[in-house]
């Protein structure tokens, strides 16, 4: 039974917490560390701490190598194939020390392959981000992220400072959107136009909405999931909600798309607007997330009132220990969506709670190909 729907009696609970006292002891001990390292059974357990231990201090360092490499245009560069670090120094404008110390890191990390004698390709993770480019401008607006996390105990005590990541998301700090311009939305709109059709695949490949009628994609954005759904069922009639200038980027966007005869585009803010009616399914993509309980509260209940009777609303994104063992998603959403100021990632279990308050009934958690880039959780109304 997953833990979060795990409920311990007192007694298994005080048990569960002895043990884990003794075996952090054990584990913090310098001399158990350097025999586990030398018996047999135990060094590739030993090994493999120490490993994740060096992951966990040198990350910031991944991460800035990566985006050096997004920066400079790398893996496109390398896409027709190999090329000297000379000719990628005079393109990056740097020394050909520097670049090489770039290439060497970004091939240790698979992100680039050594192809001879001073030559670099694309390794495999180079090679899969160039076949996402949603990933590629994650990382393009890291850049946010990392600047307000230059201190973060400042962040996390709430110290007042000026936060990018929070004004990058201008709704977190103009919940109604009616002081918002164009390109204010701009940004964050165009970002995540460039993630919807990874996201998209995952969501439409475990929830077909081939036997619905009409969709409401709420926090649709520029349309970019609107536009996937249409492609995979022709018969669908399309509504998006979003603030008014999202609403008017998405207006253009699917009539350029040629599905102005079958969208309807309504802007408002969920915070202050009913929701649109005559959709048989709502969707919440990547939405949910972003919010507090209490406005994810008021939201699901617009979204059951909005819906008709066996009506469906499918949600999706990433989902609190949704792929088991070591959670990476939460420990970047947690961070990340404090730097953002408001909301936080829940597992599905909380997500039922949430649902079920609202009033919907047959909540299912759904498979999904990558569960890191979303979960779907499937209700009736």
């Amino acid at each position: 039974m997953p833990a979060a729907l795990r409920h311990d009696t007192p007694a298994v609970t005080r048990l569960r917490d002895r043990w884990r006292g003794w075996r952090d002891a054990l584990l913090a001990s310098a001399s158990f560390q350097r025999w586990a390292a030398a018996f047999p059974l135990t060094r590739p357990i030993a090994r493999r701490r120490a490993a994740e231990l060096f992951d966990l201090c040198a990350g910031f360092v991944y991460s800035q190598t990566l985006a050096a490499c997004v920066q400079l245009d790398l893996f496109e560069t390398l896409r027709g194939g190999p090329c000297n670090v000379a000719a990628l120094a005079s393109r990056a404008a740097m020394s050909p020390a520097a670049m090489m110390s770039l290439c060497e890191a970004a091939s240790a990390l698979q992100l680039l392959e050594r192809r001879g004698a001073a030559h670099y390709g694309l390794g495999p993770l180079g090679a899969a981000l160039l076949g996402n480019p949603g990933i590629a401008a994650m990382v393009r607006h890291h850049a946010a992220l990392y600047a307000d996390l230059g201190d973060p105990l400042a962040l996390l005590r709430g110290q007042d400072r000026a936060r990018r990541l929070a004004h990058y998301w201008p709704y977190a700090l103009d919940r109604s959107g009616a002081t918002l311009t164009r390109d204010d939305v701009a940004p964050y709109t165009a970002l995540m136009a460039a993630s919807q059709p990874m996201i998209a695949d995952v969501v439409l490949a475990a929830y077909p909405l081939s036997r619905h009628r009409c969709l409401l994609d709420v926090g649709g954005g520029d349309g970019s999931f609107l536009a996937a759904a249409a492609r995979a069922a022709p018969q669908l009639q399309l509504k998006l909600f979003d603030l008014p200038e999202v609403a008017a980027i998405a207006q253009e966007r699917l009539t350029k798309a040629g599905l102005a005869d079958r969208v309807t585009i309504s802007p408002g803010s969920f915070y202050d607007d009913p929701l649109p009616t005559g959709a048989d399914v709502i969707s919440l993509i990547r939405v949910v997330h972003d919010h507090d309980d209490d406005a994810v509260a008021r939201l699901l209940a617009k979204v059951r009132a909005a819906l008709p009777d066996h009506g469906v609303l499918l949600l999706g994104e990433p989902m609190r220990e949704a792929s088991g063992g070591s959670d990476g998603v939460s420990a970047y959403f947690e961070i990340y969506l404090r730097a953002m100021g408001q909301g936080r990632p829940r597992s599905a279990a909380r997500l039922r709670e949430l649902l079920n308050i609202a009033g919907f009934s047959q909540v299912r958690v759904l498979r999904t190909r990558i569960p890191m880039i979303a979960s779907v959780i499937v209700a009736n109304s």
